[in-house]
């Protein structure tokens, strides 16, 4: 097999531009190709570029990536093929479209080039049927899910005659380096993931018609409630099309022959609002539109629109904290609408899945990867079946039970999964999971191993080869006196055997900061001693993490927010997920960084007005490519592109340190603006609250965070950094006592919202 030097694009629409900037967010070189254009011959490749640069959310990780993406057509440009080891063709979902291009293309490419088709559903036999056998050899499906950046979830789909050494090496160059989960599929109608979700919109589509629902109602029902992002099943395929729906739907009504067919045939509405235009967010409106700041729902029965109403019942509110398997099982135990809602969807949705065994795919951890890694449910089918109660659901079910399911039974098995196997359908017998090298799951580790110390917040366990590993497990994995009691435990027993320390979690982000209900309480009683204490304690135990004896890795990804951004400041390294969301935002708090991240700020920009900025606009990284431009990351720091691998990435990196480390002492001399400095900033805040850029408050926060940035307005300009901690504290605290900053952190909890007063 080659080596993966370059990588070709065929097709610069929506998809195509936006898998061409994913392998160059993976380092990749591409060549985008599309039709040649009148004049500037490649206008519709470089439109793709464009357009893949300013989506929202955006398909590269910085502007630096988009450099890599060479732009082309298809008549002057396919000889540059023979120098790509990769080629995807992306054009629109035809049949015919596409096996003319791959004519074409045939004469240019490499002999031992990866071939792949990137299609949602048109079977692979049929786009190679006719070509050479050294062409099929080469040639496979590989199905992204859009957008490719952030959907985790890569279809696999050989073909007859593909050589397994080319699957195995898209698959291995898939996981690592443009950070997917692979899940090879075979060669049925909408592969696996598609097959799945359509049938779950058909399902919720059946309920809310004969039980007369409203699209607010079912959404409501199916969205996070049902561990199912908030686009929930109408919003979804506003975002991805009613068109382009239907054709996934079209796929299997004509593809399958089961009794289940009749479930894809779409529903008489759909076809009308098809006929009438409304395709969802690209035509304006779909089920879903915006009247202003407003938005309005559509009328199944009418098509009409009117605003979009909340929908509200007890028994949901009462269970919606509950744990997800919890929370369903209780909902389906209530006689009421969302309950006989709910059964309707989950016991079809459930025989489905079974019955997909193995027509569709040959385990069921196929089916609930592809559900959790393309469609962003919490829980794969089989997993929520198991997580509201295996034998439940079975009971429940009862005579339109699935008969893989009674075979199950009838073993004895008792569950779909248990610590790494899983149920083997078509065998009626427990199997191993596969090894996946480079991935560690904590929760595994912890049912083998448990923990070496945990509480509320945080808990301690040992990933091996005398690495430690603190893990963040709070609401948002904010920090409180908890996590930073285990974060002095992690750093008491790194004076002993273990050899290094890793930070992380597989939570949804890193830590969204310090716990700021503990922090509002404390101020409204005017505990003000509580509040420095913690403050100070916080401050310590970072300081302590900067200059540990041994190295401290930390594993940032998602949110990193606040206090959990000044983790990542004073760690000796950081192993960062590609998304990486990073910064110090409490302005919009009320509040100045005080766990040391104005201190950093200081120390790291010799300018102070830069570092003012960071927290004037409460700056975050879009990625952490963005976050190492902003030097919040250091140019020693490493990006991992697979957020599973994130956690071994971090160990192995922290072992690779671990020979040479030696700890350093903190900053006695750390050079500062002083009263220079802090005039200049202030200055620049007069001048934004006289353009009623800031507010009289914002002029407040951001003049404390001045006065520490520039050391303390000093006329000696070489401070130490607990001279840089006390400040901060100082200012923290006074600004936990304004009443106007109280308002803020309310709205914020409130909300999740920053209030400008």
């Amino acid at each position: 097999m080659l080596k993966l030097e370059r990588a070709a694009v065929l097709g610069a629409g929506t998809m195509g531009a936006r898998i061409a900037a994913q392998f160059a967010n993976a380092g990749i070189p591409v060549l985008l190709l599309d039709v040649a254009s009148e004049g500037d011959r490649g206008a519709a490749a470089r439109r793709g570029i464009e357009s893949a640069l300013h989506q929202r959310p955006p398909a590269f990780f910085t502007r630096a990536e988009a450099a890599l993406v060479h732009a082309g057509n298809f008549e002057e440009d396919l000889h540059r093929l023979g120098a790509c080891q990769w080629i995807v063709e992306a054009v629109t979902e035809d049949l015919e479209i596409k096996r003319a291009l791959w004519a074409r293309a045939d004469d240019y490419r490499h002999p031992r080039a990866v071939l792949s088709t990137n299609t949602s559903g048109i079977p692979i036999a049929e786009i190679s049927r006719g070509f050479s056998h050294p062409f099929r050899r080469q040639f496979l499906g590989t199905h992204f899910f859009n957008p490719p950046r952030y959907l985790h979830l890569l279809e696999m789909i050989p073909g007859a005659e593909t050589d397994s050494a080319v699957l195995d090496f898209v698959c291995d160059f898939g996981e690592r380096l443009l950070g997917k989960g692979i899940v090879r599929a075979k060669d049925t109608p909408n592969f696996v993931a598609n097959r799945m979700g359509a049938f779950y919109s058909a399902a919720i589509q059946r309920a809310m018609i004969e039980q007369d629902f409203t699209i607010e109602e079912a959404d409501a029902l199916t969205g996070p409630l049902l561990g199912i992002p908030k686009t929930a099943a109408f919003r979804l395929i506003d975002l991805i099309g009613l068109d382009v729906w239907a054709s996934v739907f079209a796929n299997v009504y004509t593809g399958v022959n089961d009794r289940w067919r009749d479930w894809f045939a779409l529903p008489p509405y759909m076809q009308e609002m098809i006929a009438r235009g409304r395709l969802g967010d690209k035509s304006g409106q779909g089920f879903y539109k915006r009247e202003g700041s407003e938005l309005w729902a559509i009328d199944w029965k009418t098509l009409e629109f009117h605003p979009a109403r909340k929908a509200r019942w007890d028994s949901v509110e009462r269970v919606r904290k509950l744990p997800l398997g919890d929370r369903i099982r209780a909902l389906l135990h209530q006689p009421d609408r969302p309950g006989i809602f709910l059964w309707a969807v989950l016991q079809n949705v459930f025989a489905y899945a079974a019955e997909m065994i193995p027509a569709a795919a040959d385990r069921i951890v196929e089916i609930d990867r592809s559900m959790r890694w393309g469609f962003g449910h919490q829980l794969g089918p089989f997993e929520l079946w198991q997580a509201i109660g295996f034998e439940y659901i079975a009971r429940r079910i009862g005579t339109e039970l699935p008969e893989n399911i009674r075979r199950m039974l009838a073993s004895g098995a008792e569950s779909f999964y248990r610590l790494r196997q899983y149920f083997d359908l078509p065998r009626t017998a427990w199997n191993a999971l596969e090894p996946r090298p480079g991935i560690l799951i904590l929760a595994d580790l912890k049912q083998e191993r448990g923990t070496l110390d945990e509480n509320a917040e945080a808990s301690l366990t040992d990933l091996g080869e005398s690495v430690l590993c603190l893990e963040f497990h709070s609401k948002m994995n904010t920090l409180g006196e908890p996590a930073i009691l285990l974060m002095r435990r992690a750093l008491d027993l790194l004076h002993g055997n273990f050899s290094a320390l890793v930070i992380g979690n597989q939570g949804d982000n890193f830590s969204a900061g310090a716990n700021l209900t503990a922090i509002l309480a404390a101020a409204e009683n005017r505990d003000f001693g509580w509040i420095e204490r913690f403050i100070r304690n916080f401050q310590n135990v970072l300081l302590a993490i900067k200059y540990a004896p041994k190295p401290v890795v930390s594993a940032g990804f998602g949110r990193a927010l606040g206090g959990g951004c000044e983790v990542l400041l004073h760690s000796t390294r950081v192993q960062a997920f590609a998304e990486l969301y990073m910064g110090l935002v409490e302005r919009n708090v009320g509040l100045i960084p005080a766990g040391g991240g104005t201190k950093e700020l200081a120390m790291r920009f010799a300018d102070p007005m830069r570092g003012l900025g960071f927290i004037a606009n409460a700056t975050v990284s879009s990625s952490a490519a963005e976050a190492r431009e902003l030097k919040l990351l250091q140019p020693a720091d490493r990006i991992s592109m697979n957020p599973e691998r994130l956690i071994e990435d971090a160990k192995r990196f922290a072992l690779a340190l671990t020979p040479n480390y030696q700890s350093g002492e903190a900053k006695i001399e750390i050079v500062v603006s002083g009263e220079a400095g802090y005039c200049r900033m202030r200055d620049d805040l007069q001048a934004r609250l006289q353009n009623s850029a800031i507010t009289e408050h914002d002029f407040t926060i951001l003049e404390k965070a001045a006065y520490v940035l520039s050391g303390g307005r000093i006329a000696n300009t070489v401070v130490t950094e607990q001279h840089l901690l006390d400040l901060e504290r100082e200012a923290f605290l006074a600004l936990c006592g304004m009443p106007l900053s109280q308002q803020r952190i309310t709205s914020m909890l409130q909300t999740g919202k920053p209030l400008r007063n």
